[in-house]
């Protein structure tokens, strides 16, 4: 290839690919302007003699948007804004709830609470507790997973200036999180911290992914500004949230900014968060763009790694845009650094997906003559890319060399090599190499009897199929449904239907998955053959996996039966399957 083909001098000149002319052409991007803890009461709980939670649904219109966490704490009393009620129609607790006595103040209180015109009847077991009883039963219902029950507690402790207890409330964030309930969560959290609680990163993590895969962008930003504020500061994981998230909505300058305003914040340099952003760049900005965010980034304290460089030649490579690739392994060494081996592997695989045969070459010699020499992985990488092309007699001698090399090939060679192989149909050689492994540290396992035993059903030579299924059984090796569908789509190729059916029995009683396209093709070659009682069988198998036959099926069986001799038989069974609306009327001369 003329435009790769300077790669052999430019890399062992400067290391680089500036050779990688005349490839894709990046696209340039216009950056449009878008944008556990309990503070439970210290008095002796009150005995409850009975306690009972029924089925609690309320359907709460939830608000938005999130209003922020902008208090720290506030231990003794708790101001909270009036919450949704619950509708009228949502079951309660009822009389199910059975009350404890108290002093002549606390019942006072209570009466009082209880007769607010804005307290909903369910809510009144609730408002006559204490600080220590409400939160034995909030663990309760977390425990229970009634997080709604749970949630509408937590409401009326707060109107009463009771704090809750905070690993419930953790507990009720994530699971309203997990179902979705963003705004909920966002109300138990808002609860929690202005009585002095402080969510774990874990929490606000989750809250603030939320809340993107939402869309409430704005939300997540001022929640990650009060995530800080309250002592819990923000990891990588907030960040790469926030960061793509903006990029999916198109924001790629607020992106940059964000994070450049985080680090001067004081923000710790996440390399991983910087890796995620640059490459984000580079992907919807092209290499130009995210090589001068790079460059910006480094005034701000946070410099690139390999790491960072290899993610950009991946991406780069992958789309099969060299001259990005080049433009970017040549910025790598003008900060005085080398390509490493996951920079050259890299580099290869692409390389081999575009068949670019005689690049691979020479980045090949070129390790040789660095100080990173192909690995094992290298040579598993050119390989398969050989094995997959076609290219076994490459493949053959890259093996030799590896051995000759004394880099000795692993059990992801030697199948790789096996696929190859039967892939060509050299299953006899594939034996061979079988053979060899024998003894070694290398040692066959499921995934090489398979190979062989696929290559060997595809030729049609089931005999050897069968004995290499036997010899694995006698070892210890478990065949799976692979194995299984291999030598059932064996069986049905050599016409070896009632095997095959044996085959789907063990599969059966094995919970392994069977494909109806097996069923179908088992039960339409025992139709073939008159053997009919033995497809009834596979039908009624096909029926208790759940498998819906379909109308070939049943035509094939109709026929198989009349012709048979069984006439009648036949006209009724077709009869039946019309009344059920299986089939329509055909003709069964």
């Amino acid at each position: 290839m003329g435009h790769i083909g300077a790669l052999q001098n430019n890399i062992l000149s400067s290391h680089s690919l500036n050779g990688l002319l005349g490839c894709n052409k990046g696209e340039s991007c216009i950056l449009g302007a878008s944008s556990a803890l309990d503070h439970s009461s210290s008095k002796e709980p009150p005995t409850l003699h009975r306690l009972y939670f029924g089925d609690y649904f309320c359907s709460t219109n939830h608000s938005f948007p999130w209003k922020g966490l902008r208090c720290k704490s506030f231990q003794g009393s708790v101001l909270i804004d009036r919450v949704v009620e619950v509708d009228h129609g949502s079951r309660g607790l009822g009389s199910d709830y059975v009350g404890v006595r108290r002093n002549s103040r606390e019942l006072k209180d209570s009466n009082n609470a209880r007769n607010s015109p804005s307290l909903a009847p369910e809510e009144a077991p609730f408002v006559e507790n204490d600080e220590t009883t409400n939160n034995k039963i909030l663990q309760r219902l977390c425990s229970l997973g009634k997080l709604t029950v749970a949630a509408r507690l937590i409401d009326i402790m707060a109107r009463k200036s009771q704090i809750p207890h905070f690993p419930s409330c953790t507990n009720l964030i994530r699971g309203f999180i997990r179902k979705g309930v963003v705004g909920e969560a966002c109300k138990i959290m808002n609860k929690m911290v202005m009585s002095g609680g402080i969510p774990d990163t874990i929490t606000y993590n989750m809250v603030i992914g939320g809340l993107c895969k939402k869309g409430h962008l704005r939300s997540a930003l001022d929640l990650v500004e009060d995530m800080s504020l309250s002592g819990c500061s923000p990891d990588a994981v907030t960040y790469n949230t926030v960061i793509r998230c903006l990029f999916d909505k198109g924001d790629y300058h607020q992106a940059i900014s964000f994070w450049r305003d985080q680090l001067r914040k004081g923000c710790p340099p996440y390399l991983i968060t910087y890796s995620v952003l640059i490459e984000l760049v580079c992907k919807y900005c092209g290499a130009a763009k995210a090589l001068e965010v790079l460059e910006d980034m480094a005034m701000e304290g946070c410099y690139p790694d390999i790491i960072t460089y290899n993610s950009l030649i991946n991406l780069t490579s992958k789309q099969g845009k060299y001259k990005d690739t080049s433009l970017v392994i040549s910025n790598l060494l003008s900060h005085g650094m080398q390509p490493n081996v996951v920079t050259y592997n890299t580099l290869i695989h692409s390389l081999i997906n575009h068949r670019y045969w005689d690049e691979v070459d020479d980045v090949v010699r070129i390790m040789n003559e660095t100080s990173y020499p192909p690995t094992q992985v290298t040579y598993n990488i050119l390989l398969n890319g050989f094995c997959k092309s076609g290219l076994l007699d490459r493949a053959l001698s890259l093996y030799s060399t590896m051995v000759i090399k004394n880099c000795p090939p692993d059990i992801i060679t030697y199948n790789t090599l096996l696929s190859g192989l039967c892939k060509e149909g050299f299953v006899d050689e594939g034996i061979q190499l079988l053979n060899l492994l024998a003894g070694t540290s290398c040692s066959p396992g499921l995934v090489t009897y398979n190979i062989l035993i696929d290559g060997f059903a595809r030729m049609g030579f089931m005999e050897s199929a069968k004995k290499l299924y036997d010899e694995m059984v006698e070892k210890g090796i478990i065949p799976d449904e692979i194995t299984h569908s291999s030598l059932t789509w064996g069986f049905c190729g050599a016409d070896q239907f009632e095997e095959a059916t044996e085959l789907l029995k063990e599969m059966r009683k094995k919970e392994q998955r069977i494909k109806s396209t097996a069923y179908k093709c088992v039960i339409l070659g025992l139709c073939r053959q008159k053997k009919v009682d033995i497809a009834v069988q596979v039908l009624d198998l096909m029926v208790k996996s759940q498998c819906n036959p379909d109308k070939s099926i049943y035509s094939a069986l109709i026929k198989a039966v009349a012709d048979g001799g069984m006439q009648r038989e036949a006209n009724d069974l077709h009869q039946t399957l019309i009344k059920w609306n299986i089939l329509k009327e055909i003709s069964l001369d």
